[in-house]
Order: structure tokens, then sequence, then C-alpha cells
């Protein structure tokens, strides 16, 4: 009996639905917002903010109504999250004895692998050096350690009992805070208290400028993110995805970061009811709102579906409006030609993600709308090579 219990393995779910209780059973009116313990979210609008998130529309998203009602959810990010959100279900503990690198780099006794650098020197020498923390590829992994494999294979994996001592050790905490500062620095961010609130740095113009273009440091954010999560700071995640989705999708200075705060950073947050606060500002601010998928799942009224088909993956929530007579005749054009009825999106974080997936896909098409057949080409090629990589932070070398 105990080898039957040994080897038994967590079903994975299968589809996003599956992946996602940030809704459950439960629907708006259902539930008032005073009974949800959200005290770092605010979701009172101000009328100057309410004007001027009115007034922006992202570039990104200007599409066709064909295109938009053909985006999906990313079923990646959403097992990814789901995996990180119920502490590795399927986790196997190393045979290998707990050596406490994590902690041990923390408390400053060994360098990182391997640079050979200390954690003192980036705290005190790397502060203001944007260069050497955009270029460099090696040290997230060590001042952000996960219970998951990065890219880079020198660093060390948390553990469950590595985790309660890095907890117990205050000079360990005190220099992870240090970290999550020096990076929030990068981007443009500062610390403001203790509880995690968090503003524009004076440096924010020139910063949100760079993070907008350079999109491999949104994965750097989810690994940020799921850290602080696993060494005690929960409560830190909600203020920076709530700034996030302020600049996003009422300031218009970070648009290409939209679709990583929805697929990615919201997920990131274990409390369900924090999870739907931030959703329901983001739809409230969300262009076009008909296009919004990571609402609670539509209600069935007469047979009708909402945007994505009735449950799929691509279910928004809201019911899409009804086609004009345009686009309905483009509709059933599109129908006699089978590459422009099955297209569905690949976004770049994805494709980082799962490098496998963006070697499937032809050059020149990560990022863009891919048939059927080219999806699925991709999909058996990463499944050839094996899962390992489905879940590493991949950042270019």
């Amino acid at each position: 009996m105990g080898n039957l219990l040994g080897s038994w393995r967590f079903k994975e779910p299968s589809t996003v639905e599956e992946c996602d209780s940030t809704w459950g059973s439960e629907s708006e009116s259902d539930e008032p917002a005073a009974a949800e313990d959200d005290s770092c979210i605010a979701d009172p609008v101000n009328p100057v903010e309410s004007d001027r998130c009115a007034g922006d529309t992202s570039p990104q998203l200007t599409e066709s109504p064909e295109s938009v009602q053909k985006m999906k959810r990313s079923f990646y990010a959403a097992r990814d999250l789901y995996k990180y959100r119920h502490s590795y279900p399927n986790y196997r503990k190393s045979w290998q004895p707990n050596e406490y690198r994590n902690l041990r780099f923390y408390l400053n006794k060994i360098p990182l692998v391997p640079d050979g650098i200390y954690i003192e020197e980036i705290l005190t020498k790397w502060r203001g050096d944007y260069d050497k923390l955009e270029h460099n590829h090696t040290y997230i992994q060590w001042l952000f350690p996960l219970r998951e494999q990065g890219l880079n294979f020198y660093a060390h994996e948390l553990t469950q009992e590595e985790i309660k001592e890095f907890q117990s050790t205050r000079e360990a905490k005190r220099r992870f805070l240090a970290a999550y500062s020096l990076m929030l620095d990068f981007y443009g961010i500062k610390l403001l208290d203790k509880s995690g609130n968090v503003a524009r740095a004076s440096n924010w113009l020139e910063r949100f400028q760079h993070l907008n273009e350079s999109q491999h440091n949104y994965l750097r954010i989810t690994r940020i993110l799921k850290s602080l999560g696993e060494l005690g700071y929960e409560a830190f995640k909600a203020p920076l995805v709530r700034l996030f989705l302020e600049e996003s999708l009422c300031r218009n200075t970070l648009p290409n970061m939209q679709h990583s705060i929805l697929e990615y950073f919201v997920y990131t947050i274990r409390l369900p009811a924090t999870r739907r606060r931030l959703l329901r500002y983001a739809r409230q601010h969300y262009r076009p709102a008909h296009a919004f998928l990571w609402g609670p799942a539509p209600k069935q009224r007469g047979g009708g579906v909402g945007v994505g088909g009735s449950g799929g993956a691509g279910s928004s929530g809201i019911r899409a409006p009804a086609p004009t007579p345009e686009q309905h005749r483009r509709g059933e054009e599109s129908t006699s030609s089978p590459s422009a009825n099955s297209r569905v999106v690949v976004s770049s974080h994805d494709a980082m993600l799962c490098p496998d997936l963006a070697a499937g896909v032809p050059q020149g098409r990560t990022g863009l709308a891919l048939n059927t057949a080219e999806l699925e080409g991709a999909l058996m090629m990463a499944g050839r090579r094996g899962e390992r990589n489905e879940y590493n932070e991949v950042v270019p070398l």
C-alpha cells in the first residue's frame, strides 16, 4: 500500500477553466465587495482617472472584430500558475541533501554561480546599473528563487524546509526586500512601505519606456511575484499588479504589458478574492470591453454563447455584441477558408515560457495568429521533447 500511495500522481487540469478557481460558483452580484479582505486594493476610481481611462485605447486592441473574437486564454499560463498556487501538487522531493544554498547566498556566505558574485555586491554596486541588470541573465534565479528550475541550472530550487528557515532569518529577509527594491528601481517603481505599497519612481518615464519594449522582463516579473509568495510576502503582489494594471490600461504607459499582467501576474496571487477585485478593475478599463477574456464564465440564456464559445478556453464572461451586416458577411466568407477560420493567438510570453513551442512555430510567426495545423505541429514537437521546459523561466542568453 505504501508503494502504491507513493507512486500516486495528482491529475493535472486539462482546460483553462479547471486551472482557474478565481470565480468559482459565485457571481459578481451575489458577492458584496465589502466581504473581501483586500484593503490594499481600492475599487473606487476618481473622476480624473476615469476620464483618463475612457480616452485611452491601446494599439494592441485595435484589431478587427473577427480577430478579437478568436483570442483565447493561454493554457500554458493557466496551468503554470495553477501549479504554483497549489504548491506544485506533483512535486517530488529531491534525493539530494538540502544544502540551503539559496539561504546561504542571502546570508552572503556563498556567491551566485556561475558569476561568482555575492549578494552584498549586487545590492550595493548594481543599483542604478541598468545595463548590467538588463543584460545579465544569471542573477535573477538567485535573487528570486522558486520551487522550480529556471534557465540558470546552477541555481538551486527552493524546498519547503529552506523556505521555513528563510522566513525565520531576519538577515535573509532584509536582503530579500533590498533585492526587491533594487528590481523595482530598475523598472521605474519605488517601494513605499513595509506593507508592499508601490508608486512611480522619479525615473519612471525612462524606465517604463524601456520596460514596454524589453518584454523578457515580464518573465522576470512573473518570477519575482512567485518568489514573493514563496518567501512570505504574498501581500506585496497585489499593489504591484494593481500599479501595472493602471499604467497599462489607464495611463497607456505600458500597453505591451497588458497580456502578461492578465495572463500571468494576476494569477500569481493565491487569494481568489484579491484576484477577483483586480480583474474587476481590469475589466472596467479594458478596451474593447467585449473582448475581455478573464471574467466569470458566461451564463447560458436560451442557448446563447459569449465570446469564445460556451465554456471554452476563450470564454470571456461578457457577451459579444451582435455582428454588423458587414461583420456577418466577412464571417460567412471566412468559413470557406479553413486557414482564416481556425486561427489562434500564441503570445510572445507563452513562446518564451515554453521554448519548445516557439521552436515548432514557423520562423517569424511567434506572437502572430497561427492556423490549427501549424499550432498542432508545434504542440506535437513540444510534446516529444517532454515537459521539462514548459514551466521554466526562460530569458535570452
